[in-house]
């Protein structure tokens, strides 16, 4: 099996609990009223998501102390556009009550990051103030992949749709999706290649679709690489898991875009 088999399979026991324990609700959380694609599009400057996660199946640990309110914070106050909180257990050591932790203390948006397969997952979410939910193109079929799609966005949900090859591609701009993330990270073997995203980027219409390239940054040049591409957002976990000082790497990482 690979990794994302894997994860999916425990992921289909998690959704079977959820169902059980879970009713729409029963969490209530506060939202930030701010459109990541509306505040992503107009910045002159690359955006970033900032992703809180203490672990990964390829790093394996990465920062497993972290406190999630205080993470959140340096990443506002650091410049973050946008937060991503994974709420993964099995394999990033995530919970929901991160996501919670984080959103109490900030005002940016939140990306609820988990392998999402059932509306369940989506409730809880919003219940727990997402502003959006990832959908993986890899992970389902087209037609659930829309259904999600549909019921995320009719909850008031953005949807990051993430792709990894041209076919999730053409399959993204069936969908209608609005924000793409190109996952230069294969979820098969978790190998890494920023030429994913300047491949891809030919794909997407730039005019209407806010393209947000994960994975792989490590540096100014990274990041210039793939603005060059097109991408007006950037995904960055491990780097900024493992920073030292924050402010030094949000500012090498957001540079100035050309118009």
């Amino acid at each position: 099996m690979t990794i994302l088999e894997k994860i999916l399979a425990e992921k289909e026991k998690e959704v079977a609990t959820l169902k059980k324990n879970y009713k729409p609700g029963m969490l209530q959380a506060k939202r930030a009223p701010v459109s990541l694609y509306d505040s992503f599009r107009q910045s002159k400057n690359m955006s970033i998501i900032a992703e809180m996660k203490r672990a990964s199946p390829s790093k394996g640990l990465i920062n497993d102390g972290v406190e999630p309110a205080e993470q959140g914070q340096l990443y506002e106050a650091s410049g973050a556009g946008a937060i991503s909180v994974l709420t993964d257990q099995p394999f990033f050591k995530g919970t929901i009550e991160d996501m919670q932790a984080v959103r109490e203390v900030v005002n940016v948006p939140i990306l609820n990051k988990d392998f999402i397969i059932d509306e369940i997952q989506i409730d809880r979410a919003y219940d727990a103030g997402a502003n959006l939910i990832l959908l993986i193109a890899a992970a389902l079929p087209e037609s659930r992949l829309k259904e999600l799609y549909q019921y995320a966005d009719s909850k008031g949900l953005e949807i990051l749709f993430e792709v990894h090859n041209q076919e999730e591609m053409e399959m993204a701009n069936r969908i209608g999706a609005k924000i793409i993330g190109i996952n230069n990270r294969n979820l098969k073997t978790f190998e890494v290649d920023l030429a994913l995203t300047e491949q891809l980027a030919e794909m997407v219409d730039k005019e209407n679709t806010l393209l947000i390239s994960e994975s792989g940054m490590k540096d100014r040049a990274d990041v210039e690489r793939v603005a060059m591409a097109g991408a007006r957002g950037i995904l960055v976990g491990e780097t900024m898991m493992r920073s030292v000082d924050l402010k030094k790497t949000f500012d090498i990482l957001r540079i100035p875009l050309g118009e």
